[in-house]
């Protein structure tokens, strides 16, 4: 099988899922936690070397007080969970801010956990309009456009996971999206199940990898 080398993870839906079981919108984030565990330990045991998740942009700090306070505890939960495992993790997001969790600062440079290996980046309080501006006019190649934006740590991303059924980026990496082939799962996020990730890479198999070539 042709596993991808670096999956993105869209988490979306939780909301959603909050409301169809009857609670408030904010109690759908911390669902979403063990949802992340799983897939990381499918990344790992599939031997995909890089995984970034999604976590909240700075366009979603316009929500409710409450849902903010949920997705940032859900977050700031949801790395100290993957930091008591092998990886390599790393936080990208506008540390400026003061929705910014200062928990997580030690992170925003790489940090090995445990043995080291799989290298896990989480989009938190990020902002796609900052990464665009923070390109330089270089050379325009692959190699330039990595060192000079902001999530430079993170590389080209060969398939997005998107769960929630919508079709669209909301801001995910747009560099690093450039040829990403996008595979939509229109069940929520915290329904969560192995079969979506391994139909997701079968269907990564039928895909015309040419990265426009």
């Amino acid at each position: 099988m042709r596993i991808p080398r670096h999956i993105g993870v869209i988490p979306d839906g939780n909301r959603r899922w909050a409301k169809s079981q009857g609670m408030t919108k904010d109690k759908g984030y911390s669902y979403g936690i063990d949802p992340g565990y799983k897939l990381f330990k499918l990344c790992e045991k599939e031997g995909v070397e890089e995984v970034t998740f999604y976590g909240f942009t700075t366009d979603n700090t316009k929500r409710p007080e409450d849902q903010k306070k949920a997705f940032i505890d859900a977050c700031i939960k949801s790395v100290n969970v993957i930091a008591k495992e092998n990886a390599e993790i790393l936080v990208v997001g506008n540390t400026t801010s003061e929705l910014f969790p200062r928990e997580l600062t030690k992170y925003t440079k790489r940090v090995r956990c445990g043995k080291g290996g799989i290298k896990v980046n989480f989009l938190i309080n990020y902002s796609w309009k900052k990464d665009l501006e923070s390109l330089s006019c270089g050379d325009g190649t692959e190699k330039s456009l990595n060192r000079d934006i902001i999530s430079n740590d993170i590389s080209r991303i060969d398939m997005i996971i998107i769960w929630g059924g919508r079709r669209r980026l909301s801001g995910f990496l747009p560099i690093q999206s450039v040829y990403s082939d996008f595979y939509v799962i229109d069940e929520y996020w915290p329904d969560f199940q192995e079969k979506q990730f391994y139909d997701a890479l079968d269907w990564y198999q039928t895909q015309d990898i040419t990265l426009g070539g």
